[in-house]
């Protein structure tokens, strides 16, 4: 049974939290699986519901997203509504995020990429670093839904999962025996990817054609290449990953 924290909060090891919609499904869902299959708790957190995105609707967004939850085995999944395209990452933003890490106390955050084509995955990875540090500062008061105090926290790790742009990772993740569920969860959003149940008819958009799911594939090729596998997804870390044994390096056979 999962761990309960104060208000009856889910405890969670793993939180990926993506701006959009569809953005953990396809930037981590592979390790995010990965550490389900190994018995870890992990959720989801959307901080917008995509309304900006030229295909599909909020309706259609959501629909998608618990789809694609249930496919990778999420314990939860929950959507701060933040304004698509106009958030900020200022106090009213970085409290309300707070408020969300105090409220699941993941050991390791996934999350957007601190710099990328999209201003909003850059912006909302800076949000998040930002929102890490100061949700570990006791002065800082936030409340539950039921009005009761938290108590600090701060994840030891913040990684951040590419997306257009490639940045050099810090860390690759064999993510072989999930990359099929990944596809299938990022498959979930019928109305924004090229796959059997899509509107072909509809507006074309940067990721609406079949040439972006290539690319997706395409990545994950090239970073297990690096490491000896067959598909990998990379992050970046503002800090320093240190291992407690030589067991966990993976041994690269090429």
């Amino acid at each position: 049974m999962a761990k309960q924290v104060a208000g009856n909060s889910l405890k969670l090891d793993v939180l990926a939290i993506g701006v959009h919609p569809d953005d953990v499904e396809l930037g981590c869902a592979g390790t995010f699986i990965n550490e389900i299959k190994a018995g870890k708790k992990a959720g989801i957190l959307d901080l917008t519901q995509g309304e900006l995105g030229t295909r599909g609707t909020i309706e259609t967004r959501y629909e998608e997203a618990a789809k694609a939850a249930m496919i990778m085995g999420a314990a939860v999944r929950e959507n701060l509504k933040m304004r698509d395209g106009f958030f900020k990452n200022d106090e009213e933003h970085q409290l309300k995020l707070i408020q969300a890490i105090r409220k699941y106390q993941p050991e390791i955050i996934l999350g957007n990429v601190l710099n990328d084509r999209h201003p909003d995955h850059g912006r909302a990875g800076n949000l998040i670093s930002n929102a890490c540090f100061l949700s570990g500062l006791a002065k800082i008061e936030t409340k539950d839904e039921n009005g009761n105090p938290q108590l600090k926290w701060r994840p030891k790790y913040f990684l951040q999962y590419m997306q257009d742009w490639y940045h050099e990772p810090d860390i690759i993740i064999d993510i072989s025996d999930s990359f099929e569920q990944k596809m299938k969860a990022i498959e979930a959003y019928s109305t924004q990817f090229y796959t059997d149940d899509s509107d072909k008819e509809g507006p074309q958009t940067y990721i609406s054609t079949p040439d972006y799911l290539d690319s997706i594939i395409a990545r994950a090729r090239m970073l297990g290449k690096r490491i000896g596998a067959k598909y990998a997804e990379g992050f970046t870390s503002e800090k320093k990953i240190g291992i407690r044994s030589l067991d966990a390096l993976v041994q690269n056979e090429t």
